[in-house]
């Protein structure tokens, strides 16, 4: 279990949604640092955090930022990118750009943060993820977050020896700028921050944080036609 208060933090994509939220809750929770990272670092708002610039698909960028932030416990790999669709007309380069940011990003920043969590006697990593992680209905888009999924359970077993536990976080939608077209329940982008860093503190493996992931991950071991009500047609 890892402790928030007094931790130093860093948020991948801080500056709006998800991210935003939980630079917010990791200070109302009395995190000593919290660095928010955003390719334009101006758009970082929060009037403590520290604004940090990070490409994550850019190796030189991230051992930039790993560079600049020595004193990290807690990793949040939260930024990610919707571009795709359909697996059989999105253009490829569409589908390898979500490749890029949503499995390679986080896998590229945990690479480059692990050495520091562990200098600095261990801490967390947490992953965001997908109820789309479970389900095939967003193509491409679904295709990253399963894979980050499988990156995230790979890591937890791999980081365990290192003092480093991990933990993933399932959400469907979240009622930010990036969903305001999309009519649908959605859940409140502070609620899914509070939710994910009561994991943190708890160690959990993985946090469900809405009824739909809940729904969906016990549905995982049922017929398909039951994830896939169109099979059944």
């Amino acid at each position: 279990m890892t402790a928030i208060k007094d931790a130093v933090v860093l948020v991948t994509g801080g500056s709006r949604g998800i991210g935003k939220a939980l630079v917010e809750e990791l200070y109302a929770r009395g995190a000593g640092k919290v660095y928010a990272t955003a390719r334009d670092p101006r758009t970082v708002t929060h009037p403590d955090a520290v604004p940090l610039a990070l490409e994550v698909t850019d190796p030189q960028s991230v051992a930039a930022a790993a560079a600049q932030a020595q004193d990290v416990t807690v990793l949040v790999n939260n930024a990610g990118v919707s571009v795709g669709g359909p697996f059989l007309t999105t253009p490829v380069d569409d589908v390898r750009r979500e490749f890029e940011i949503n499995f390679y990003g986080p896998l590229l920043v945990t690479r480059a943060f692990v050495p520091v969590i562990e200098r600095n006697g261990g801490g967390h990593v947490l992953n965001v993820h997908s109820v789309l992680s479970w389900l095939g209905n967003a193509g491409s888009y679904s295709a990253t977050k399963a894979a980050l999924w499988q990156q995230t359970n790979s890591l937890r077993l791999e980081l365990q020896p290192r003092g480093i536990e991990v933990t993933g976080l399932h959400v469907g939608y979240v009622d930010t700028d990036l969903t305001a077209r999309i009519d649908a329940p959605k859940s409140a982008a502070g609620d899914v921050a509070a939710l994910a860093l009561d994991g943190i503190e708890s160690g959990a493996y993985e946090v469900l944080a809405d009824d739909l992931s809940r729904q969906v991950k016990a549905g995982l071991s049922g017929e398909l036609a039951a994830l896939y009500p169109q099979l059944a047609q």
